[in-house]
């Protein structure tokens, strides 16, 4: 598969079971009028006219619903879905190994939104400014400025000290980078035995790998995981999507 045309990929993580927040079915699989919480984050891609590309990383036994969603949502971005991994870290892993056998021949000149599927009120801005950053300055983590104030514990009972919150800044996704950074990123990882991580992000930090530049996020572009951020959800993405 190989073209000149740049390609914008979203490569979203669905592999997740969302135990904290739904024993019935993973959290990016809940339905909310009936439309799973996936749809609504591969619309918001869908929707974006310089994404060329959808991927969607899941556990075997969803692909046929992420498939089937895709058709009724009319996503046509989507190319194929990516087995998913044990962490979202292995996920991450495989995902941009699916990327490179697909896209391998043309990966400088493509980036990969790495997306997390439950955050389905991502905007439009958001996904502009990932893309733009990255094109122009190499790479983009999305994060936002924190209202509150900080303070630090070793106990979670007592604390003598804060950080100044001008100096914080809270990371959403995507993590967005060319897929030929990616696979160096990955192949670093992999030399030095590296075998979990929280974030794309955070890896990025462990390995050394700066500097990292910033695409402006947004609070509702939030994660679901707990119960009450299905409610918040509900109450928000009619006045958002």
């Amino acid at each position: 598969m190989g073209t000149n045309k740049e390609r914008n990929i979203a490569l979203l993580l669905a592999g997740g079971l969302g135990s904290r927040l739904s024993n019935k079915c993973p959290k990016q699989f809940i339905e909310i009028d009936g439309e799973s919480v996936l749809l609504h984050t591969m619309r918001a891609f869908q929707q974006h006219p310089d994404v060329t590309d959808i991927y969607v990383v899941c556990l075997a036994r969803w692909e046929e619903y992420v498939e089937g969603q895709a058709r009724m949502g009319g996503i046509t971005k989507l190319r194929a879905t990516l087995p998913a991994g044990a962490t979202a870290y292995r996920s991450i892993c495989q995902g941009v190994d699916g990327l490179l056998a697909a896209h391998g021949d043309e990966e400088e000149t493509c980036i990969v939104m790495v997306h997390d599927a439950v955050r389905p009120l991502i905007s439009y801005e958001i996904i502009g400014r990932n893309i733009q950053v990255c094109r122009s300055r190499g790479n983009a983590i999305t994060a936002i400025y924190s209202n509150e104030a900080y303070l630090k514990t070793e106990n979670a009972e007592s604390s003598d000290s804060y950080i100044r919150r001008e100096t914080l800044m809270r990371a959403q996704t995507p993590h967005t980078f060319p897929l030929v950074e990616l696979r160096k990123i990955l192949a670093t990882a992999r030399e030095r035995g590296i075998e979990d991580h929280q974030s794309l992000f955070t890896l990025c930090n462990e390995i050394g790998y700066h500097p990292l530049y910033i695409a402006q996020g947004d609070p509702i572009n939030y994660k679901l995981t707990e119960p009450n951020d299905i409610k918040i959800y509900q109450a928000l993405k009619d006045l958002v999507l």
